[in-house]
């Protein structure tokens, strides 16, 4: 996924109500409030002072020109914008990065399924079971090569997978593909101690056929991409 013009860079006040965040514009110095397009508590990304990147929308109905798209971090640049990772799974699944999920007819997202809720990604074809593809976006790092999420309590995620197991139960399969927005690292477990109920969930999802992958990403200022197979140590 190319960014469609160049990035701006600026230096981070302070997020603030979970969507919002004021920027200093290093070529003009000027102050700006940019979308912040992640409900997580970006835990470990949001000191004050960070290099971050923004995009700038030629969209006259934006109210928030900006958006927050990449923040520098422990040496490396992590991709931060939660609206990209299901294009970013797409992206990879039609490469065939995930050789378990290669072989599909039609690709379709937002499908409605389960209890009032929408499948990122749903992968159908003729000779097989459709497999219903939970896409959720990584960037937690607490010790250093080893990606963790979630980074906050994540009811929603928790309910996600009682639904996929339930598409098991039902004769399809179902996987779960964590898109790892950092390139310094080499394996992903999940954060047990912030979350044990989301813990516990993917325990009886993975007992019950739910399938999980984890892909890395080459992030940069002109693209992001997912690239490879990350090591998954629930």
């Amino acid at each position: 996924m190319r960014f469609p013009t160049a990035l701006v860079s600026g230096r981070l006040v302070r997020r603030y109500k979970r969507f919002l965040a004021d920027v200093v514009l290093d070529e003009t110095g000027e102050e700006v409030t940019a979308h912040c397009a992640n409900p997580g508590s970006m835990l470990g990304l949001k000191q004050e002072g960070a290099r971050v990147y923004l995009s700038l929308s030629d969209n006259p109905k934006r109210k928030l020109r900006y958006s927050w798209e990449i923040v520098e971090a422990d040496g490396a640049l992590v991709g931060i914008n939660t609206a990209h990772p299901n294009a970013l799974v797409e992206e990879a699944l039609r490469a065939g990065l995930i050789p378990e999920l290669a072989d599909f007819g039609t690709l379709r997202r937002e499908v409605k399924y389960g209890r009032n809720s929408r499948i990122d990604i749903l992968l159908e074809s003729e000779a097989a079971a459709p497999v219903y593809v939970e896409v959720k976006n990584v960037h937690l790092m607490r010790r250093a090569g080893l990606a963790e999420f979630p980074d906050s309590v994540t009811a929603r995620g928790a309910k996600h997978l009682v639904e996929m197991s339930d598409m098991v139960a039902s004769g399809a399969r179902a996987a779960m593909v964590y898109l790892v927005q950092r390139p310094d690292c080499r394996a992903m477990s999940l954060a047990r101690d912030i979350d044990p109920a989301y813990a516990a969930a993917f325990d009886a999802a993975r007992s019950a056929g739910v399938e999980a992958y984890a892909l890395g990403c080459r992030v940069d200022t002109a693209e992001i991409a997912a690239e490879r197979l990350v090591a998954l140590d629930p």
